[in-house]
C-alpha cells in the first residue's frame, strides 16, 4: 500500500508541478524569445519522466526564467541637491570625484527630463491652432509651419524629435517634407494626416520611413497615442550610456563606500561582486545547462536576488583578476561593460540575451597597471589619490571616534580626543594614503578605554580626555618618524619619492664605492626598468664627468654599489632615476645630500628629465615624511594646479629639465 500511494502522489503532483509553472510563464510576461524558450520546456516536460535528470533541470531552468526581473526597473531619485547631501554627509573631502558623480547624475536628469520638440505642417490654420494647442498642454514645445517650403526651412535650421505633416500641400507636399526630415536625422519621427488616404500612398510613406499614416479627419486621443508610442521607444534609445566609472586608488581612500553612496542617491539597490582571485569565466557567463549542478554566472544571479534589472553592481578589485585554464573573466567583462553590447549580453546557462544596458555598473582598483588594455579602453578612470594630514584629522573627529567610541560601548559626551592626540596618532602611528589603519588604532584606544571602564580601581564619572600621554601609553611606542630634519645627512643617500598601488611613499638610495674595476652592482629586489634606469644614470655621469667636475679615472678604480632597502619588497619603474643618479654625485663628489630633498623623474642618457605620474600621491607623501623641497621634471608643472593648497604650502617646489640641481640637493 505505502508503494501504491507514493505512485499516485507522483502521478499527480507531476501534472499539477508543470500547471504551475506555465501559469507563472504565463504572469511573467517574459519577452518573446524566453516565452517561446520557456514553452519549449514545458513541452519537453510533459513528455519526460519525473525521474530523469533532464526534468529537474528543465524545471530549475523555468523557474530561473520567471523569477528573474526582465520588466521590473526601480525608479531613479533623479534629485541633484539630496545626491550633492547625501555625497557630502558620507564622503568629507574628495571634491572633484564627488563633482564628477554629480555630473553623470545631471546628465541623467537633463536626458529623461528633456521636453520634446514638434514641427507641426498644414495648410490649415484651423488644423494648425488645435494641434498646437493640444501639443503644448501635454508639456512639448512646439512649432507650426503653413506650407511644405516653410517646413523645409525650418527643418534646416532647427532640430525636430516629431514631425506632423499634411500630405496634400501646394508645391512641396508632405512626401518631401517626410523625405527632408529622414535625410537630415533618420531618428526623427514623421506621422503623415491626410484627407486622400489610399492604400498605396500609405504604403509608399510607411516605405519612405513614416511612423505612421492617420486619415482625416482624425481623432486627437488618436494621434497623442501615437505620439507617446513613438517617443516611449524614443525615450529607450535616450537612456544614458555613459563609460563606465573606475575609482582608482589606495585602499582604505572610500572606493566601494563611494558605489554604496551613488546607489543610495539614486535609490537604487547596490550590490558588491569581489573580482580578487576570479579565474574561471563561467563566474561571469555562468555554466551550460548540461552541466551538473549548472547555475548562471554571478551578474545574473545577483540581478535575480536584487529583483530588479537597474541595480548599481559594484565590480570590486578589478586590477585582481587571474586567468588559468578556465578562462579569462577580464574577455568576459568585455562585453558586460560595454554599453554597445551589454543590451543583449548573453548568460551560458539562460542562453538567450538579457538587457543590462540599465544596470549601472562602477569598478574600483589599486592600480591601472594590471588591468588588460581592451577592458581598460571601456572604463572612465577617476583617481583617488588619499587624504592630507588635516583631511584626515577632520574625518577622524567627525566619523572614526564617535563610530569607534559607539561600537565600544563608550559615549562620545563621556570621552573626548584632543587634536593634539588626533595628529600624534595619525604621524607617529599611521603611514598611509587611506584611512584603515588610523581606524585600527583609534578602535585599540577605544578598546583599551572599553577595559579602563570596567576596571573598579580606575572608573570615574566625569569625561575623560585622551591627550597625546594616553596615546603613547595605549599604543606604544611610535612606529613612524615624522621629522626628516632629525636624519642625518649622509653621503650616496639621496631621498626619492615613488607611487605604488598603495600610494605615494619616500624611499632611500644608498650608493657606495669600493676599489675594483668599474662594475655597477644593483641589490634591492629591483625591476628591470629600475636597474635600467640606474645604468642610464651612470652612463649620463661618465658621459659629462667635465660638467660635474669629476675624475674620469674614478670609474675605472672603482666599483659602484646601489642599494634600495627594504630588499624584500619588490621595486621597479623610472621615476628613480633622478634621485640614483644624484646618489652617484653625492658620493663621487664625497658631499653629503639633504634628507629633506626628495626627487622624482626619469633620466634619459642625453640628461633629459622625464615627466612620471602619481604627482599628487608623492607630493602628500613628502608632506607625510617632512619633506621640505621637492625637485620634479618641469613637464609635470601642470600636475600642480590640482594639488590642494594645504599640501604646497609646506612644500618648495622645483621643476627641472636637466640634472643642474646639485646645489641643491648636496649640501655645501
Amino acid at each position: 500500500m505505502f508503494g501504491k500511494g507514493k505512485k499516485e502522489e507522483t502521478k499527480d503532483s507531476v501534472p499539477f508541478e508543470i500547471a504551475q509553472l506555465r501559469e507563472a510563464v504565463i504572469h511573467a510576461r517574459l519577452p518573446e524569445y524566453a516565452d517561446k524558450a520557456a514553452f519549449r520546456e514545458l513541452e519537453k516536460l510533459v513528455k519526460s519522466s519525473p525521474a530523469s535528470a533532464e526534468y529537474t533541470i528543465a524545471v530549475n531552468y523555468i523557474d530561473y526564467l520567471v523569477s528573474l526581473p526582465w520588466n521590473r526597473m526601480s525608479d531613479d531619485q533623479l534629485n541633484i541637491e539630496k545626491a550633492s547631501e547625501i555625497l557630502d554627509e558620507a564622503h568629507f573631502g574628495l571634491e572633484k570625484i564627488k563633482e564628477r558623480i554629480l555630473e553623470h547624475l545631471a546628465v541623467r536628469i537633463l536626458r529623461l527630463s528633456r521636453r520634446y520638440r514638434i514641427l507641426v505642417v498644414d495648410d490649415e490654420k484651423v488644423t494648425r491652432m488645435n494641434l498646437e494647442h493640444v501639443f503644448t498642454k501635454d508639456g512639448y514645445l512646439v512649432q507650426t509651419a503653413a506650407s511644405g517650403a516653410e517646413a523645409l526651412a525650418l527643418l534646416e535650421s532647427s532640430h525636430f524629435d516629431v514631425v506632423v505633416t499634411d500630405l496634400k500641400m501646394e508645391q512641396v507636399d508632405g512626401m518631401n517634407v517626410l523625405e527632408r526630415a529622414k535625410e537630415k536625422n533618420p531618428s526623427t519621427v514623421v506621422i503623415i494626416i491626410t484627407g486622400y488616404a489610399t492604400i498605396p500612398v500609405a504604403i509608399d510613406a510607411i516605405k519612405k520611413g513614416s511612423y505612421h499614416f492617420l486619415a482625416k479627419p482624425f481623432k486627437l486621443e488618436e494621434i497623442r497615442k501615437t505620439i507617446d508610442s513613438a517617443l516611449s521607444q524614443k525615450k529607450e534609445r535616450l537612456e544614458p550610456k555613459g563609460p563606465v566609472i573606475c575609482f582608482s586608488g589606495p585602499p582604505g581612500t572610500g572606493k566601494t563606500s563611494l558605489g554604496q553612496t551613488i546607489a543610495g542617491s539614486l535609490g537604487r539597490r547596490f550590490i558588491r561582486i569581489s573580482m580578487a582571485g576570479m579565474k574561471d569565466e563561467a563566474e561571469i557567463r555562468g555554466h551550460r545547462r548540461s552541466y551538473v549542478g549548472a547555475l548562471p554566472g554571478r551578474i545574473i544571479q545577483e540581478i535575480r536576488r536584487a529583483g530588479y534589472r537597474n541595480p548599481v553592481i559594484m565590480l570590486d578589485e578589478l586590477d585582481k583578476i587571474g586567468q588559468d585554464f578556465r578562462g579569462d573573466p577580464a574577455s568576459a567583462l568585455l562585453e558586460l561593460l560595454d554599453p554597445e553590447q551589454n543590451a543583449e549580453f548573453i548568460d551560458h546557462y539562460l542562453d538567450m540575451p538579457f538587457d543590462l544596458s540599465k544596470v549601472m555598473f562602477i569598478t574600483t582598483a589599486n592600480t591601472t597597471d594590471t588591468i588588460p588594455g581592451p577592458l581598460l579602453d571601456r572604463l572612465e578612470i577617476i583617481r583617488l589619490s588619499g587624504y592630507t594630514d588635516e583631511e584626515k584629522e577632520k574625518i577622524a573627529v567627525r566619523y572614526l571616534i564617535p563610530n569607534e567610541l559607539s561600537e565600544a560601548g563608550l559615549s562620545a559626551m563621556d570621552y573626548t580626543f584632543t587634536p593634539e592626540a588626533v595628529q600624534k596618532v595619525i604621524r607617529e602611528y599611521t603611514r598611509e594614503a587611506g584611512l584603515r589603519t588610523l581606524k585600527r588604532q583609534i578602535a585599540s584606544i577605544c578598546r583599551k578605554l572599553a577595559r579602563k571602564a570596567l576596571d573598579k580601581n580606575s572608573r570615574r564619572k566625569k569625561p575623560v580626555s585622551i591627550d597625546e600621554t594616553m596615546t603613547a601609553s595605549f599604543l606604544g611606542p611610535p612606529k613612524y618618524h615624522v621629522e626628516m630634519a632629525g636624519l642625518k645627512d649622509r653621503v650616496g643617500v639621496t631621498t626619492g619619492l615613488v607611487w605604488t598601488e598603495f600610494g605615494g611613499q619616500i624611499i632611500f638610495i644608498e650608493a657606495t664605492g669600493m676599489k675594483g674595476t668599474g662594475r655597477l652592482i644593483l641589490t634591492g629586489s629591483l625591476g628591470d626598468v629600475m636597474k635600467e634606469s640606474a645604468q642610464a644614470a651612470l652612463s649620463y655621469i661618465r658621459s659629462h664627468t667635465e660638467s660635474f667636475e669629476i675624475d674620469d679615472s674614478f670609474f675605472e678604480q672603482h666599483d659602484l654599489h646601489i642599494h634600495v632597502p627594504a630588499g624584500a619588497i619588490p621595486k621597479d619603474g623610472p621615476s628613480a632615476g633622478v634621485t640614483i643618479a644624484m646618489a652617484l654625485i653625492s658620493l663621487i663628489k664625497n658631499r653629503p645630500a639633504v634628507r629633506t630633498v626628495a626627487m622624482t623623474g626619469e633620466i634619459t642618457l642625453s640628461g633629459r628629465i622625464l615627466p612620471v605620474g602619481g604627482i599628487k600621491e608623492k607630493l602628500m607623501a613628502a608632506v607625510r615624511a617632512g619633506v621640505k623641497t621637492v625637485v620634479l621634471p618641469v613637464k609635470n608643472s601642470v600636475d600642480i594646479d590640482e594639488i590642494p593648497e594645504n599640501i604646497l604650502k609646506n612644500l618648495k617646489i622645483i621643476p627641472i629639465e636637466e640634472l643642474d640641481i646639485i646645489e641643491i640637493v648636496l649640501a655645501p
